[in-house]
């Protein structure tokens, strides 16, 4: 399989289905965003390459499966309306990752503020990636009706897991966890 076709150098790209549309599609913004999340996971992971800490082996694991969903996720978002996604995201895994929120945050210190993005590489990569989240999920809400309804539950929840994932590397790893400045 070659890398480069030539085909999107006049700003298309082809969907699911073989559907061409402009490259700032909403439907093209959502999925690439998708990507974007999962690459930063990728980093974030990377991160712990070498550490060791409690839970770390739970983490990598439910991240490979996170990454590998939130791929499908981006090919729903590929997928044009009206048209059969190959792969369809389901409401267990979202329970999946409730699961694992309430897990890991139970092992936190309470929340009191704000906390600031940063900490540990890997915490601070992890924090980047639930923004990147959070973007696609807003992405996501102009196609409404077009995908499946669990894809925004889905980021939503996402987000919400990746922010729980940096706070418990970050405090496993004892990189301290600043909160917004109060005068």
């Amino acid at each position: 399989m070659k890398i480069y076709t030539k085909t999107g150098d006049k700003g298309t790209t082809s969907l699911v289905y073989g559907q061409r549309v402009r490259k700032d599609d909403l439907r093209v913004e959502a999925y690439g965003t998708c990507d974007e999340a999962n690459s930063m996971i990728g980093l974030a992971l990377s991160y712990l390459s070498g550490e060791k800490f409690q839970g770390k082996e739970t983490i990598e694991a439910a991240y490979h499966k996170i990454q590998t969903i939130l791929f499908h996720v981006g090919a729903e978002l590929a997928t044009p309306a009206g048209k059969e996604v190959k792969w369809k995201l389901e409401s267990k895994e979202i329970e999946e990752m409730e699961t694992l929120i309430d897990e890991w945050d139970k092992n936190l210190p309470a929340l009191t503020n704000f906390v600031l993005p940063g900490g540990h590489p890997s915490g601070a990569a992890f924090h980047s990636a639930r923004t990147i989240a959070r973007r696609a999920e807003r992405c996501s809400v102009g196609l409404e009706g077009e995908v499946n309804p669990l894809v925004l539950a889905y980021l939503n929840r996402l987000s919400d897991l990746l922010f729980v994932t940096a706070r418990y590397v970050n405090f496993q790893l004892g990189a301290v966890e600043k909160t917004l400045h109060q005068d």
